[in-house]
């Protein structure tokens, strides 16, 4: 598909400190990539003139940028949404969600995924970092609904169906899609042995595959690794050699000053999740320190049981006003540096650095229209801060994910919504009934 979009605020995310972060122009996509990103008019009538099948796509004033990057999810926890709420981690996994998902299907976890992969694609997120049992048929549900992932085959010592099903399952459908990735991902340093977890390293060099995991989440997992191995989390996890470029680490909310120098110089990408740290009450994670030192900072909703809901607008403006509030500092994670978490940042995670979180030619064409006709963009003083604290997941009403739509006139394409509630419903209803 050909396309040309036209009469929009083009925010890049490219502009260097002394550069514009955004203009007025035209962006078109050929195939799977931007082909065209200008402010010249003279310049998008001769792309159109040599492109006489473009579709051109009126902005309507809009903003036109990068699709969002969520990178820790747990997508199929759409059917758990408000099952379990208003009580500690520790709790909520051992007599609640652990009990609840020893009974899903593979089907049951698919429709959840596509549940959850619906939710993010209306609400402007491209990509999605996702990490569950059964990932081969959350596979099916990212494939069916066009979004891009890297899904990571979840596992503890009490369920390592990751190494004997699971992860084989997922790398042979993998192998021929352009849009989705396999990965690993041992659940927390307190769940999995030593012995597991380096078993989980050891398949990551196997078939070359990115890994993701739990790391220092709540006090309690601090205490956990602290009288089992005499270290933090993140120096357990060292010691065992998961800690590298290629590792995104969830939450980091309790961090001493050796553990962050050992996230930024084995370059592990961290992945922020405010919403679900607040609900849970694990704490508030240094991501100021942690991004001004160095470290790929980026964001995360976590699963929609612990959040619960997969808005990333939300979770990038908790992300901004909790930093602001911990550090007692206004500046800190200012707006235009809290777009490139969720974008840029976001996207060197997952291994397309330069190719995604970005509106360049020969990007690859993950984007998002926002619909700005409404009294909370109005007046627009500063479009960075207007995309940064008032954008609502509402707002996009169109979304392409490697060149093609997936969603218009703020509708899906490839979802039939009531019949996705009336399933996932049944799902629960059974569900109930077993317990």
């Amino acid at each position: 598909m050909t396309l040309l979009f036209e009469n929009c605020t083009v925010l890049p995310m490219t502009a260097e400190r002394s550069e514009a972060n955004c203009f007025t122009g035209w962006v078109g996509v050929e195939g799977r990539r931007i082909a065209l990103v200008t402010a010249e008019a003279s310049e998008a009538e001769r792309w159109r003139k040599e492109h006489p099948d473009v579709r051109v796509v009126d902005g309507c004033g809009g903003v036109l940028m990068p699709g969002l990057v969520n990178t820790h999810c747990h997508m199929a926890m759409t059917l758990e949404r408000s099952y379990a709420d208003d009580m500690a981690l520790m709790t909520w996994l051992n007599d609640c969600i652990w009990p609840f998902e020893s009974h899903l299907t593979d089907d049951d976890i698919r429709t959840g995924a596509l549940l959850g992969a619906a939710e993010m694609l209306l609400g402007g997120t491209t990509s999605v970092v996702d990490m569950y049992w059964s990932e081969e048929a959350v596979f099916d549900a990212v494939e069916e609904s066009g979004m891009r992932a890297l899904l990571c085959c979840s596992y503890l010592d009490s369920r390592l169906e990751a190494f004997d099903r699971d992860l084989p399952a997922l790398l042979e459908k993998c192998a021929g899609s352009t849009r989705i990735r396999a990965g690993l991902a041992p659940h927390a340093a307190y769940t999995c042995s030593t012995e597991n977890l380096r078993r989980g390293v050891a398949a990551c060099e196997r078939y070359d595959i990115p890994m993701t995991t739990h790391i220092s989440e709540t006090l309690d997992e601090q205490r956990i690794i602290g009288e089992r191995y005499g270290m933090s989390p993140v120096a357990c996890l060292d010691s065992l050699g998961l800690l590298n470029d290629r590792l995104i680490a969830a939450h980091c909310v309790h961090l001493s000053d050796d553990d962050r120098r050992i996230l930024r110089e084995r370059g592990v990408h961290v992945a922020h999740c405010p919403t679900s740290n607040m609900k849970i009450s694990s704490g508030i994670a240094p991501i100021e320190r942690l991004r001004t030192e160095g470290v790929n900072c980026t964001v995360g909703t976590d699963g929609p049981s612990s959040n619960n809901d997969l808005d990333m607008w939300e979770e990038l403006r908790n992300a901004s006003f909790l930093q602001k509030v911990a550090t007692m500092d206004p500046c800190a994670v200012p707006a235009y540096e809290l777009l490139r978490m969720a974008t840029v940042n976001g996207a060197a995670a997952i291994g397309h650095a330069g190719e995604l979180g970005v509106v360049r030619e020969g990007a690859l064409a993950d984007l998002v229209l926002l619909d700005t006709r409404k009294p909370h963009w109005h007046p627009r003083h500063d479009v960075v801060a207007n995309v940064a604290y008032c954008a609502k997941a509402a707002d996009v009403t169109m979304v392409v994910v490697d060149g093609e739509p997936v969603v218009e006139e703020g509708r899906l394409l490839h979802a039939d919504l009531p019949a996705l509630f009336e399933k996932s419903e049944t799902i629960v209803r059974r569900i109930a009934a077993l317990r």
